[in-house]
């Protein structure tokens, strides 16, 4: 037998044993070619709003069952589903992995920039037209030519607003291209706000507001105005369910009390005055 003959049939052994190496392997681990996902997610994982829902309706909390479902998309993490719900004018977020057995309702962090993910998708989730919201019967803290306007719905019993209102001043004591355009927007389960709130847009004064919140109530209201109904309906339409609410000059709302740091930047994205 020839040297070139014995190379060859040495070269087939190796090549025969290989592929028997090779198809045991695969088969000791259960795997089969010709897939696989390396690229983008929605190639291989799907969830269509329709879906999502029927899955809340069927899971174990009850009070996910009646949401509705506004929108999905891949969340910021690999390996979930962000999920959009809407419930009575109330929007959240909530995540589902892509097995779509494990519910999370919770935050997304960048754990190097403790920037909370979740935080900024909500905001952008009930961004609202300014545009639609008159200037005009506002109470204004600020300069009406200011650069930035910022509307805050507030209510003359709520302690938050209160509280709020002082972080409102804190704010204009440092920026003066801010201006505050105070919307009065009485809580049904305030007896008192709704009369106080009246009283307060008869005289439009920023000062009966203040004096309210220190503790000393307005006198009997002294005209017939319809601003307080229609504010309670404009708030309706914009998602407003709670006081205090602030909505930024680019839509964002914001529910409840924010520090006047904090305000300040949501408001300028950090820009200097």
């Amino acid at each position: 037998m020839s040297k070139d003959s014995i190379h060859k049939k040495i070269v087939l052994a190796v090549c025969a044993s290989f592929i028997l190496l090779t198809s045991f392997m695969l088969s000791a681990s259960r795997v089969t070619g010709f897939g696989g996902c390396g690229g983008e997610c929605k190639d291989c994982h799907t969830l269509r709003p329709e879906e999502a829902a029927s899955l809340l309706k069927e899971g174990g909390i009850p009070e996910l069952r009646s949401v509705k479902v506004t929108q999905v998309t891949q969340a910021p993490a690999r390996g979930l589903w962000e999920i959009a719900i809407e419930k009575e004018g109330k929007k959240g977020l909530l995540y589902l992995d892509f097995s779509k057995r494990f519910l999370i309702v919770g935050q997304i962090v960048e754990l190097k920039t403790s920037k909370n993910i979740t935080q900024e998708r909500f905001l952008d989730l009930n961004r609202v037209d300014v545009s639609k919201i008159p200037l005009e019967d506002s109470l204004i803290m600020g300069s009406p030519s200011a650069k930035y306007r910022v509307f805050i719905f507030t209510d003359p019993d709520c302690p938050f607003c209160a509280r709020l209102h002082r972080e409102l001043k804190s704010v204009l004591e440092k920026r003066k291209d801010i201006a505050f355009y105070i919307k009065l927007f009485p809580l049904p389960n305030h007896k008192d706000a709704y009369w106080k709130a009246k009283s307060i847009q008869c005289s439009k004064s920023l000062r009966a507001l203040e004096d309210n919140f220190e503790g000393k109530a307005p006198e009997k209201p002294s005209c017939d105005t319809d601003v307080i109904d229609k504010n309670i309906k404009l708030g309706r339409s914009l998602g407003v369910n709670s006081t205090p609410t602030i909505i930024l000059p680019d839509g964002r709302l914001i529910p409840g009390a924010v520090p006047a740091p904090q305000l300040m930047e949501l408001i300028t994205g950090g820009k200097e005055d």
